[in-house]
């Protein structure tokens, strides 16, 4: 009977097109996780020992693997957020799940998340040995150097951390996308089940970060306007590859909406897509619904180049998709190195 009304309460919350911020007795429903702490704790532990069993294997590789002359190592580090974990097990298995009914999700995101290569190098090398020699008329023996040929083998092993978080975007549909941004604003209503103390990579509930902009900024009607719509979004969760308010956004995904409802119309654009539609100005000219591009923020392909994208509003301050959706100075240390440059739409 629970698993109908859930299942019943899920598709009218997407069908009559309620938000994240929605206040309904559905939406509690839906950002609530549902399975029992038993199998949500176990389902934890059972990821975790896939990771710990990695780990072995690459901590003892050498040893494991012993027929390389040469070994280099190019590594993430191996962890998760619990949170986003059983955010997507929820969003993916509708009601109450157990560990049973997810193990084989657990061992397909373990799959996606950590990608393992190994790229083996062949080298034909010479070196000097020494060998016993038969003189052939007098069957006397001495020893001479010479210079032979081997294999030199070398391995190179690589392991990229997908990360967990950046994973839902691509196995999901819009509406188990947008239920996986519900809970992970609300983590599933139980921010006790993984204390950071125990869990160093879980989730907090966070606030979002506040900012009163000037009255006199609102005289310009543009940013007015901006500062409207990206304001409905305070708090919501940071979605990889989110776009809309039935996903939540990243940042791009964010600004491309925000400008979109305001005035634009250029569809969905990325850090450097959303570059290469302003024109490029000083940090002197810059004014309140100006665009601040950041790059090296992430391990992406060009990393030198736009990885990351604000709404400046003014007094060293931008509106982001940060995690969650608010307001943050970009006169930090961390920003501050970052910077790339600001851009008029």
């Amino acid at each position: 009977m629970l698993l109908a009304l859930f299942g019943f309460l899920i598709t009218s919350l997407f069908s009559t097109g309620t938000s994240l911020g929605g206040g309904s007795i559905a939406t509690v429903i839906l950002t609530t996780y549902l399975a029992d702490d038993a199998d949500m704790l176990g389902a934890e532990a059972a990821y975790s020992a896939m990771e710990a069993e990695l780990q072995y294997l690459l901590d003892n590789y050498e040893e494991l693997n012993p027929d390389y002359d040469e070994y280099h190592f190019e590594l993430d580090d191996i962890q998760h957020d619990p949170y986003v974990l059983m955010s997507i097990l929820h969003a993916l298995h509708d009601g109450e799940w157990t560990l049973a009914d997810v193990r084989s999700t657990l061992e397909m995101l373990f799959d996606l998340q950590y990608i393992l290569t190994e790229t083996v190098e062949i080298e034909i090398r010479t070196r000097t040995e020494t060998v016993t020699v038969i003189d052939p008329e007098t069957g006397e023996t001495h020893e001479e150097e010479v210079e032979v040929e081997y294999e030199y083998r070398i391995i190179t092993v690589t392991l990229e951390n997908f990360n967990l978080s950046h994973l839902p975007v691509y196995i999901m549909s819009a509406e188990r996308l947008g239920r996986y941004a519900v809970l992970m604003k609300t983590l599933g209503n139980r921010p006790d089940l993984f204390p950071t103390g125990s869990f160093p990579n879980a989730s907090v509930l966070q606030d979002y970060g506040r900012h009163s902009i000037p009255p006199e900024y609102l005289d310009d009607e543009t940013f007015a306007a901006i500062i409207a719509e990206a304001e409905k979004f305070l708090g919501w969760p940071y979605v990889w590859g989110g776009s809309s308010p039935q996903t939540s956004f990243d940042c791009s995904g964010f600004v491309s909406w925000v400008l979109n409802q305001t005035g634009w119309d250029f569809g969905r654009l990325g850090a450097r897509g959303l570059y290469s539609i302003t024109t490029p100005i000083t940090r002197e000219q810059a004014r309140p619904g100006d665009l601040i591009f950041f790059n090296y923020t992430y391990n992406a392909p060009q990393p030198h180049l736009p990885t990351h994208v604000g709404i400046y509003v003014g007094d060293g301050m931008m509106i982001h998709a940060g995690n969650p959706i608010g307001y943050v100075s970009v006169e930090t240390p961390y920003w501050i190195r970052h910077f790339y440059g600001f851009g008029r739409p």
